[in-house]
């Protein structure tokens, strides 16, 4: 067919077949793609399991993080998102109607709680707040209209750890979906579906990306049943995620053995030192003998992650003069990536809540979140200290 030069420069096509196998996922940064007929483009957009035809609902490098991460999880499938709260947002509302019953543990990250209120205030959804330790306090708070216990695998800030098997059988006997997020943990810490959990969220943001160079979330089902209305939902909100992102995650996943490894030691190197220094009132680390969680984390649990807390003895103030104080470690907030980063939970990821919520979060106005890197430990050990040095050690 002979073409103008402008119809040949608007229609560059990429190659249809490529004699070796590339090693890289590659970016099939396409929006669309094109078939021989309508019929065949409108079967490939009828649900997720058919061929890609719009990356708003599905993309093939997108696919590849989601079949990598269902793997290492255990899954049955997953949906990858543009944040980790767009993943919970497209569970949550997949889950549930106006009117249900929600069962969550209290020490929860500050916006998953905000997006329970939020369906509280919208839908009319309950939400009930339980220690997560406890499986005859759950029990207690089953309704007829229970739909849904939330868990966190290694609470944010605080680094409690639920008693994640025995109050999945709890919750499964009466008939609610169980979804556990998994973002302090990892797949190479805990599988929560091998302990009957239905889904597991990711904010990818974190350690899956590794590098704090992406946004994106990702939930893990299952069966592929919860899966579909997941992803219903996900492409009505339109946070499905895009091909660039999900290839940056690709890239941090293959590395995630090596540093999480090096971050969970690091964050017990650290814990150890501020469990006995005068400006520090406690360390909140499961990793620590002296953790309300420790013994529940040793029991399924193959590491403690690599995020502490330390609640300050001269409260608020002392939080805000170390912070500034710090030098190697950065003030930022995220957490998970190859550098050190410290922030005020009741500030930042907790800022919502009033002092009622912060306490039954667990989260107090003197406490520090730590999130370690890679790097070396006596050097993040040699700032936090100096930091600590002109600390105020007196109780407020």
């Amino acid at each position: 067919m002979s073409l103008h030069r402008e119809t040949r420069a608007a229609r560059i096509t990429a190659p249809r077949e490529v004699d070796g196998t590339p090693v890289g996922v590659p970016i099939h940064q396409s929006s669309i793609f094109a078939f021989d007929g309508p019929e065949a483009l409108a079967s490939a957009l009828a649900g997720p399991e058919g061929a890609f035809a719009y990356s708003g609902y599905a993309n093939p490098t997108v696919r590849a993080l989601e079949e990598a991460v269902a793997d290492l999880e255990g899954g049955a499938a997953a949906l990858a998102t543009a944040s980790g709260m767009g993943a919970t947002s497209s569970v949550l509302q997949s889950l549930l109607r106006a009117g249900d019953h929600v069962i969550a543990q209290k020490a929860l990250f500050g916006g998953t709680m905000g997006a329970l209120r939020d369906l509280a205030e919208r839908w009319g959804v309950t939400v009930e707040f339980v220690r997560g330790d406890d499986p005859a306090e759950l029990r207690a708070a089953i309704r007829p209209t229970s739909r849904l216990l939330y868990l966190e695998t290694i609470a944010n800030p605080t680094g409690f750890v639920p008693d994640l098997p025995a109050m999945v059988d709890v919750a499964r006997s009466a008939g609610l979906a169980t979804v556990v997020d998994n973002t302090f943990a990892t797949p190479l810490l805990c599988r929560p579906i091998e302990h009957g959990a239905d889904v597991v969220i990711h904010s990818a943001t974190k350690y899956l990306g590794g590098h704090h160079d992406v946004v994106g979330g990702v939930a893990v089902f299952a069966d592929a049943e919860r899966y579909r209305a997941a992803w219903s939902q996900a492409t009505r909100l339109g946070v499905v995620a895009d091909p660039f992102s999900a290839w940056l995650v690709i890239r941090g996943v293959k590395t995630l053995p090596l540093r999480l490894r090096q971050q969970c030691a690091n964050a017990l190197h650290v814990a150890e030192r501020l469990a006995t220094h005068p400006a520090v009132a406690a360390v909140h680390y499961p990793g620590l003998p002296s953790h309300p969680s420790h013994a529940v984390a040793r029991r399924f649990l193959s590491g403690y992650g690599g995020v502490l807390a330390v609640d300050l003895a001269g409260g608020a103030d002392a939080a805000q003069a170390f912070l500034r104080r710090l030098r190697l470690v950065l003030n930022a907030g995220s957490l998970g990536g190859t550098e050190t980063v410290a922030s005020h939970p009741a500030t930042s990821t907790h800022r919502h809540l009033d002092d009622d919520q912060l306490r039954e979060a667990g989260v107090s106005r003197g406490m520090v979140r730590i999130a370690f890197g890679i790097e070396h430990p006596d050097d993040l050990w040699g700032d936090i200290e100096h930091a600590l040095s002109e600390v105020d050690h007196h109780s407020p």
